[in-house]
């Protein structure tokens, strides 16, 4: 269904909560995936998928219908993530483990992962990245999205996201050849 569609049911009297219940079907699984690429852990992605819903529903009335919900979803979601990781950040503080490499081994304890030993590798190394690097990397890499698309996303310019995305993919060769 497109955007326009959903738009069209969403203006019609009574609409809203068939519109919404149409993005959530549309939108559910793609933003799960980005938010685990991000966060390693199931259960904190369907949280945070969850927190991503209600807050596209309460801005639902004030979203202007001129740019995607693809993108403000995807933006609304990551910035859900920034927080949540900005927060267990902060929780880890004191801890003799780095959170990095807390964050690293979420890859290679989730009883989820169906990956093989490569698979596994390379997203332990996108885990180490940093938190902006990890999502433009992800977005690019793993879900194929456009430069511009990302940019948007994370309110930057396609320039910078692609230089971003130069710098993680570097880093995590060099990784994976030295490790």
């Amino acid at each position: 269904m497109t955007d326009r569609e959903i738009q069209e049911i969403y203006n019609v009297e009574g609409g809203h909560t068939q519109a919404f219940n149409l993005i959530v079907r549309e939108y559910s699984k793609r933003l799960y995936w980005h938010l685990r690429e991000l966060v390693f852990s199931h259960e904190d992605a369907d949280d945070l998928l969850q927190n991503t819903f209600l807050k596209a529903w309460k801005s639902l009335p004030s979203f202007r219908w001129e740019s995607g919900l693809y993108t403000w979803l995807y933006r609304i979601a990551t910035n859900e993530a920034f927080t949540f990781l900005k927060k267990e950040r902060i929780y880890n503080k004191f801890s003799l483990t780095p959170f990095e490499t807390k964050l690293a081994n979420k890859v290679t304890d989730d009883p989820y992962f169906r990956g093989d030993a490569i698979q596994m590798l390379l997203q332990y190394e996108v885990a180490k990245l940093p938190d902006k690097q990890r999502a433009i990397f992800s977005m690019r890499y793993f879900q194929d999205m456009e430069y511009k698309d990302i940019a948007t996303i994370l309110d930057s310019n396609p320039d910078a996201v692609k230089a971003s995305y130069s710098l993680a993919y570097k880093k995590i060769t060099k990784n994976i050849r030295q490790g």
